[in-house]
């Protein structure tokens, strides 16, 4: 079993910045690949970004490429989500995830989820 709980949502004016975390119990986070989603009002989850097990390898939704970064903490065992240059269409709940596979980019690869954070960016 593997614990998730993310922190670090809020209210941010578009062009700002925010740094989400998600602190994991249970497994190492370098045991597993782990994973950002979000779900803005109306729409389904989507993918964001993911770290692969070996903390080597990245993945990014074309949407936040160049924008965000995901990065983790073995000796916290956190991993976090730095969100530059936000924009109002990046307002959602996010989760993060983690999968007992090297990595994983598809919702159904992740097994465990966190409860979400709420981003809201104002225009």
């Amino acid at each position: 079993q593997v614990q998730l709980v993310e922190s670090g949502g809020g209210l941010v004016q578009a062009g700002g910045s925010l740094r989400l975390s998600c602190a994991a119990s249970g497994r190492t986070v370098s045991s597993v690949a782990m994973g950002w989603f979000r779900q803005a009002p109306g729409k389904e989850r989507e993918f964001v970004t993911t770290i692969s097990r070996s903390g080597v390898s990245t993945y990014y939704a074309n949407s936040v490429k160049g924008r965000f970064t995901i990065s983790r903490d073995n000796a916290k065992n956190t991993v976090y989500l730095q969100m530059n240059s936000l924009k109002p269409e990046d307002t959602a709940v996010y989760y993060c995830a983690a999968s007992l596979g090297p990595v994983a980019t598809r919702q159904d690869e992740y097994s465990y989820w966190g409860q979400g954070t709420q981003v809201t960016v104002s225009s």
